[in-house]
């Protein structure tokens, strides 16, 4: 039995060369008239659906409520009272983020700057979070 499936093996690894072998061929005018409008295409598309506008205000929600929106065209810090102490969001050059939080891990503020609409930064333990809004709104798997 044994030798029976590494004979058979041994076949097929034969075959699979021979065939790369005789497989070989120049592209025609057709195979690169494929390519390029697949390539073409592939481009277009990550344009269109992957291209972010730019946010233009900052909203930012203590829980279910919303605690203020403010305009991304200044710069200011803007303190929060959280569930758990005080937040302080930061304002600068059409960006935000959380600069200082009283959560342990700091995982919202080491989110970092935000600056293209749909972008948000949640500080679970504080119950706070931070959603910048353009002039679309962006749909994605949560909003469905």
């Amino acid at each position: 039995m044994q030798t029976l499936r590494s004979t058979y093996m041994l076949k097929l690894l034969h075959d699979i060369k021979t065939t790369i072998k005789t497989r070989t061929h120049i592209m025609r005018i057709g195979d690169w008239c494929v390519l390029t409008m697949s390539i073409a295409l592939v481009a277009a598309l990550f344009q269109q659906l992957w291209s972010h506008e730019g946010a233009t205000r900052v909203q930012v929600r203590i829980g279910n409520t919303i605690y203020g929106t403010y305009s991304l065209n200044q710069q200011r810090d803007i303190h929060v009272e959280g569930a758990i102490g005080d937040a302080t969001v930061s304002i600068i050059n059409g960006k935000a983020r959380f600069s200082k939080s009283p959560c342990h891990n700091q995982y919202c503020v080491h989110q970092g700057w935000l600056s293209r609409s749909g972008q948000a930064a949640v500080c679970l333990p504080n119950q706070l979070s931070l959603e910048l809004i353009g002039e679309t709104k962006h749909y994605d798997s949560l909003s469905y």
